[in-house]
């Protein structure tokens, strides 16, 4: 964490100074607003933290509840959402918390005799080092709570405005704020009555029952699977030996229970086989009490019994898949000719079984997508056809889900006599373990991602893919770290300049591609308004192939040392080398010749370039960036806005 850059910091330096929109930030939701937030779940909250760190944005999220959620329905956290928190700061904070999953056991009918059940098989969660961070499970109202921590100590100070029920909205195509938004208050003096805000664009979080996403004409089309599911969060007595291990456990009955420890280590919570609904059920096995469904539990853990002390939550559930077919209000027929100005996100637009713990963990990065696209394009730093990649981009990733999670349930649901083989269950959950961990997304080519023409130079950074850390040394102090772990979620693209064989010199391919890109006007760093730090947009880091006593730093270029903040600090902490004990060059098949890898503001990897191809990267860039002509008038910033990049952090609250 980098602070005092600004001045002197004595109190918490993740509470940064407030700027521009943040300052006064008035209480009460204004009439106009940049962004409109419809929903304060996952995805809906990740969006607002990502733009709390453009002050030049008007962002407020509304939530039809009176206040923070208190008890969440998601609980698994992928090791992709992890990574994820590890850019918004709560990573570590979160994991302490959590309970954490290694393994998972198997169990199913004891061949001698199929009325008790035996443990068959362990699988460790992540046998092939798919990342550095762990597999965990946590309530979903705690991740809330973080995003919300997050926000408000941002440079925007946002918080949710809550008792704002969502009730409709149409897009004018006029004036500086073309969508109409009609709430409704449902708290407070004014409960009851109706409120119209205007704002420049509109996100749907709001789930599976999206008012926001029946207002763009939007329907969830799919099948369901007419089988039932009862889920309950219970602290509870057992003597099952594997109560605090994640646990597929399937019965001589034919019915199974997904088994998932809690944080805290008391609190489980079990999804239990109603077994198969009959079509024309009409909804009645919802009304399944919570008795029944501690009555299957016991009866699929028998030999085993439950004696469950305390209900948390409860729900009864049919799986049901279901996908729209856009995720903004662009028609088909409308795609090229204007750009959207309504989204949706998560379960607004994909909905599917909870056991494969994908629905918390693909809305966030639903978010995460979209938030930093929407903030460019307000602050002028990207031209609003960016936001068209949204949908483009998201959709695909939607489809790929539901179709892993029809396998994954089909498997839970299948009887042990319908198995091909009876390691069939415990060997798919092995097999596509990337998936699930969230590490199997890959964007396709387009504005934002290259064509894979270089990718044998740096194998280990897919094109598309999110951009694996890997260990490193920082010269400065010679501390061991994490590359990735240095990218936090501040709207910044990231170039990673992985130098030759050479040490620190002039006339080296570094040297020279520190010269292109510092003092270049092709160079994307040139886009970076004037009075705003030179890493304001771009954050430009160099890892060399020595170990880091080989490096004197004095001749490293100046490129990689940029001068930031008022008194013109110089920044350290972008030169790196080799961890003797995990070459990144190896760990990650990269070329010794030197390559150049650029990292999106999601951190996916947008394209991978040898270092003497600046003319390529020039023109990577070029459509992305604003008009450098000198006729060319970029938006005034609001007052008060810092113009783009990380704000000062300081010691107010």
């Amino acid at each position: 964490m980098q602070f005092h850059h600004h001045g002197y910091v004595s109190g918490d330096p993740r509470v940064q100074q407030a700027a521009g929109v943040g300052i006064n930030r008035p209480a009460q939701l204004p009439d106009e607003v940049d962004v409109l937030i419809v929903g304060t779940g996952p995805a809906g909250m990740l969006t607002a933290a990502q733009l709390s760190r453009f002050p030049g944005v008007t962002t407020r999220i509304v939530e039809r509840r009176g206040g923070r959620l208190a008890i969440g329905q998601a609980d698994g956290i992928q090791a992709r959402s992890v990574e994820t928190f590890q850019a918004f700061g709560f990573a570590e904070r979160i994991i302490a918390e959590a309970y954490r999953i290694t393994e998972m056991a198997f169990w199913r009918p004891d061949p001698a005799d199929h009325s008790r059940i035996i443990r068959s098989a362990r699988a460790v969660d992540d046998e092939m080092g798919i990342s550095e961070f762990p597999h965990l499970i946590v309530n979903q109202a705690r991740v809330l709570d973080y995003f919300a921590e997050y926000m408000a100590n941002s440079p925007t100070r946002m918080s949710p405005d809550y008792g704002f029920e969502f009730r409709g909205l149409e897009v004018t195509g006029e004036g500086d704020y073309p969508v109409t938004v009609t709430l409704l208050h449902t708290a407070g003096p004014d409960e009851g009555r109706e409120r119209v805000v205007r704002a420049k664009y509109v996100v749907g979080a709001d789930g599976a029952r999206s008012r926001v996403r029946e207002s763009i004409g939007c329907t969830l089309a799919g099948d369901q699977a007419h089988h039932a599911w009862g889920v309950m969060d219970v602290l509870a007595v057992t003597d099952f030996p594997d109560i605090r291990t994640k646990c597929a456990i399937q019965s001589g009955t034919g019915g199974s229970i997904l088994l998932i420890p809690r944080e805290g280590g008391h609190l489980f919570r079990m999804y239990v086989d109603l077994g198969e609904v009959d079509q024309n059920d009409k909804g009645a096995v919802r009304s399944t009490t919570i008795e029944q469904i501690i009555g299957h539990a016991n009866a699929i853990l028998h030999p085993y019994t439950l004696d469950v002390r305390n209900v948390a939550w409860h729900s009864v559930y049919e799986v049901a898949h279901r996908l729209t077919d856009r995720f903004d209000d662009v028609l088909p027929d409308q795609r090229g000719t204007r750009t959207p100005r309504v989204f949706i996100t998560g379960d607004a637009c994909h909905t599917h079984s909870a056991k494969a713990g994908q629905g918390m963990n693909v809305s966030m990065q639903d978010g995460f997508n979209l938030g930093w696209k929407l903030g460019h394009v307000l602050e002028g730093r990207s031209p609003a056809s960016l936001l068209s990649t949204y949908s483009a981009e998201r959709q695909v990733v939607a489809k790929n889900l539901i179709d892993f999670d029809k396998e994954w349930s089909t498997l839970m649901a299948k009887k042990p006599e319908e198995f091909d083989s009876p390691s069939e269950l415990e060997d798919f959950y092995v097999s596509t373990a990337e998936f699930p961990a969230g590490f199997m997304t890959q964007y396709g080519p387009s504005i934002l991602t290259a064509e894979p023409a270089h990718q044998d130079l740096a194998t280990g950074f897919t094109i598309g893919k999110r951009f694996k850390s890997a260990p490193v040394v920082r010269v400065c102090d010679a501390n061991p770290m994490h590359l990735g772990h240095h990218a936090t979620a501040d709207g910044r693209w990231r170039i990673y300049v992985f130098a030759d064989q050479a040490k620190p010199r002039m006339g080296s391919p570094v040297a020279d591609f520190a010269e292109w890109i510092a003092n270049s006007p092709e160079s994307p760093l040139a886009a970076t308004p004037p009075d705003a730090d030179r890493d304001a947009w771009f954050d430009v880091k160099v890892i060399y192939q020595q170990d880091h006593t080989s490096i004197d730093i004095g001749a490293v270029p100046k490129a990689f040392m940029p001068q930031v903040g008022p008194f013109q600090l110089t920044d350290y902490e972008k030169v790196y080398a080799t961890d003797p004990t995990a070459d990144i060059f190896e760990l990650r098949g990269l070329d010794r010749g030197g390559v150049v890898v650029v990292v999106r503001p999601d951190q996916y990897v947008a394209n991978v370039l040898p270092l003497t191809a600046t003319a390529e990267l020039a023109a990577f860039f070029a459509p992305l960036l604003p008009d450098r002509r000198p006729e060319a008038v970029r938006p005034p910033a609001p007052s008060g806005a810092r113009t783009a990049g990380p704000a000062p952090v300081s010691n107010v609250a």
